[in-house]
């Protein structure tokens, strides 16, 4: 999901309202009595610096002494969204502004929160209060263009992009973002414009770096292409993203799947915005798979051992409980994990690459796992179907998407190798090798369908639905 500017969650604004410099609070064991204002700061400094327990500690401290304070309320609320509890970050925030409604930054944090958890009427509200108390704020321009672009309206948000960078000439990330929307309506050279601007004034700036690849890529400019990435991973030698993204436009060896890097990387920084993305471009695979294990499995009668592998932020979770006595989900990124505990219908979360957690699973120990486009991020599968094989008990289901090669992007197909990476990071795989590799696992596929997984850039993104069982 394009983001707003991040500095827009800065912990920057110290001001406390005037009923809180009279109070004085003790501090925690007693004795010593600290002015509130100064607890503040300190709670402030120690956000910024990442050190969030005792700086929610402070600020919990402060509203347990009675102090009720704007500024409190509000960066406790700003913290809270970090730790991904947003519907508890919004009740905050909104406190906060119940009692100084004057502050424009709160009101564009506030629309950030509400953007990313998918409430975009609301969240449009909000920017347009902050730029009702401050016109001229690039970044609130910049915030309601991302807004506007996810609730399709394109012509709109171009001018507030544009509005952006007119404020302030050196926004690399408003330039970033008109030059992706540009891509999104096929204008690719005003994209490749738009990029290039991006990078002038921040050379380094990892997004657009990645992006006027991609675009590069699409216009059929792969030694370009390669060359951006290339560029960035000489500048950022142990940068994953970078050597990820260069294999995909040829310029390196391409991996047997993701890096583990990578994959942590890419989806702990999408892990606050990803169901809302998703539910955007009518994501399909987990209605899909747990179809697929009803087609398999008939009524649920809550007998199974099941694995959700690479469970993300849990989505097929509430799906397959009706089916689990033992429900595990396993993903290799823990801003993901942290997404999914709440729904409380796991049994065990864990942190792990997948192959190598299944091969240390008791073997014979499962009824059924299900991957609902993870696999997309593995290459070469013959070493996650044995695994998988060998905790399946006899009898017992895998059942998966996967990306198909697409055509219009490579026009030689999968190759030998039967699995092609693609420039935005996903392998696409030949649904004759999967089988192929599926059957020299012991695993015999029973369906194997295509089906329409997602919508990208407006454009289907087909796949494959397979229901695999045990020898």
């Amino acid at each position: 999901m394009m983001k707003p500017a991040r500095g827009d969650h800065a912990v920057h604004r110290q001001r406390m309202t005037p009923a809180a410099s009279s109070i004085v609070t003790r501090r925690p064991g007693g004795g010593v009595e600290a002015d509130p204002a100064q607890a503040m700061g300190i709670a402030l400094a120690w956000h910024r610096e990442g050190r969030l327990d005792a700086a929610e500690a402070i600020y919990r401290n402060l509203l347990d002494h009675g102090l009720r304070d704007a500024n409190v309320l509000h960066f406790l609320g700003v913290l809270t969204h970090q730790r991904g509890r947003a519907r508890e970050a919004l009740a905050l925030m909104r406190d906060s502004l119940a009692l100084d409604p004057t502050v424009a930054d709160w009101h564009s944090n506030i629309g950030n929160v509400l953007l990313e958890t998918g409430q975009l009427d609301a969240a449009a509200a909000a920017y347009r209060q902050a730029l009702a108390l401050r016109p001229d704020h690039p970044a609130f321009h910049n915030n309601l263009g991302v807004l506007l672009r996810e609730q399709n309206r394109p012509e709109e948000a171009e001018r507030a992009y544009l509005r952006a960078v007119e404020l302030a000439p050196d926004y690399s990330d408003a330039y970033s973002n008109c030059a992706s929307l540009y891509q999104a309506l096929g204008r690719g050279e005003d994209s490749l414009r738009m990029f290039w601007q991006a990078l002038l004034h921040s050379p380094r700036h990892s997004r657009s770096r990645r992006l006027l690849g991609l675009a590069l890529f699409n216009l059929g400019r792969l030694e370009e292409a390669a060359a951006v990435y290339r560029q960035w991973l000489e500048d950022e030698p142990g940068n994953v993203q970078a050597r990820h993204h260069l294999a995909a436009c040829g310029g390196a060896e391409v991996p047997e799947r993701a890096a583990d890097g990578y994959v942590e990387e890419v989806f702990d920084g999408f892990a606050n915005s990803f169901d809302a993305k998703l539910a955007l471009l009518h994501y399909r695979a987990p209605e899909l798979v747990a179809g697929q294990v009803a087609a398999c499995l008939g009524e649920p009668r809550a007998a199974l051992d099941i694995l959700d592998a690479g469970c993300g932020t849990g989505l097929c979770g509430p799906l397959l409980a009706p089916y689990a006595r033992h429900l595990e989900g396993v993903d290799l990124s823990a801003g993901m994990l942290a997404k999914a505990e709440p729904r409380q219908v796991y049994h065990r979360l864990v942190k792990a690459e997948l192959t190598a957690f299944l091969q240390e699973s008791e073997p014979a120990s499962r009824d059924l796992i299900v991957s609902a486009d993870t696999l997309c991020y593995f290459g070469r599968l013959a070493p996650v179907f044995a695994a998988a094989q060998a905790t399946l008990r006899p009898g017992g289901w895998l059942i998966f998407t996967l990306e198909a090669v697409d055509p219009a992007l490579h026009a030689q197909g999968a190759g030998p190798e039967g699995f092609v990476l693609n420039p935005h990071g996903r392998y696409s795989h030949d649904g004759a090798a999967v089988r192929r590799d599926l059957e020299g696992a012991g695993l015999e596929p029973v369906t194997f369908d295509s089906v329409h997984l997602r919508e990208e850039n407006a454009r289907p993104v087909l796949g494959w639905l397979v229901a695999a069982r045990r020898h």
